[in-house]
């Protein structure tokens, strides 16, 4: 199942996806709710509800693709440092705050949170403000949505709180995440949070297994599979639900691999003009433009 959120003729709207992903049929929600994109949807199936009915199929080429989390309800979790390539190349860059010798590799998985402010959709600009930045760096990432909710989840039981999964771009100004000795005033700024192009559910996707890859301009620049992650997701789960109850719609952005900007010599940051495509095997892609 493929979840998307989209506005057709001006207004909000929710649909599931066609297989060849040329249409969509729109789910039969209150206005109110359609704003909150697939939010309602996976809350439903979490209490045991069917998929809302649906319409008549129209063509994807009619809307225009929002993240299909729009506003989530609270900040999104993502974790840093979680592939082993791009943890040792982040601690070599000199913009890791929390880089100690000898511990480029994390013992634990390291938390930041993104505010939900941060989050635009499919062929929405990532904006650059020179005045306050332009140390803007990309970071291809998988990212979990929950379904079931919990709190004190075990990793041997986290995947049957796993709805579904989208892909979302960390962006990063990579010197306020230096300078302010922390990570989250850095990867929140407005826009840096493209997301989509839609949910997938977890029966379409592995996301224990599959490739993300990024280009910028049409230069690959990332490409590793999630086997490669340091902590696993039920591990990342099981972390994150000891002290803090999951709700159904959460987010867990699961870290970038290697190949950011920051990871060159020089490093090659993001300008204005420059466009961001990522792809996840099992969801699909994720393009953004920069200005």
């Amino acid at each position: 199942m493929r979840i998307a959120a989209y506005r057709y003729q001006n207004e909000p709207g929710v649909g599931l996806v066609s297989p060849d992903l040329k249409t969509l049929q729109p789910l039969e929600l209150p206005p109110r709710l359609r704003a909150l994109g697939a939010l309602p949807v996976i809350e439903a199936l979490s209490r045991g509800e069917p998929v809302p009915p649906a319409g008549p199929a129209i063509s994807m080429e009619q809307v225009q693709l929002t993240a299909p989390l729009p506003r989530p309800r609270r900040n999104i979790f993502c974790v840093g440092k979680n592939y082993h390539a791009h943890a040792k190349e982040f601690a070599g860059s000199g913009f890791d705050s929390s880089a100690k010798p000898g511990g480029d590799i994390p013992a634990v998985p390291i938390y930041f949170t993104k505010v939900p402010e941060s989050v635009v959709g499919p062929g929405a600009p990532i904006l650059i403000v020179p005045e306050v930045s332009t140390a803007i760096d990309y970071e291809a990432e998988l990212a979990v949505v929950i379904g079931q909710g919990g709190k004190g989840i075990k990793a041997a039981d986290a995947m049957k709180h796993v709805w579904g999964y989208t892909i979302i771009n960390d962006v990063t100004a990579r010197d306020w995440q230096s300078r302010h000795m922390q990570w989250h005033l850095g990867k929140s700024f407005d826009t840096f949070c493209p997301m989509g192009p839609w949910l997938v559910s977890a029966d379409e996707c592995n996301g224990e297994r599959t490739q993300v890859r990024c280009w910028v301009n049409g230069e690959e620049r990332q490409n590793a599979s999630t086997i490669d992650l340091i902590f696993d997701i039920p591990t990342l789960i099981e972390t994150l639900s000891a002290g803090i109850t999951l709700y159904p719609g959460d987010i867990i952005a699961t870290g970038t691999p290697v190949g950011v900007g920051i990871g060159f010599k020089p490093p090659k940051y993001l300008k204005a003009g420059d466009v961001v495509r990522i792809e996840i095997g099992g969801i699909g892609v994720l393009e953004n433009p920069v200005r």
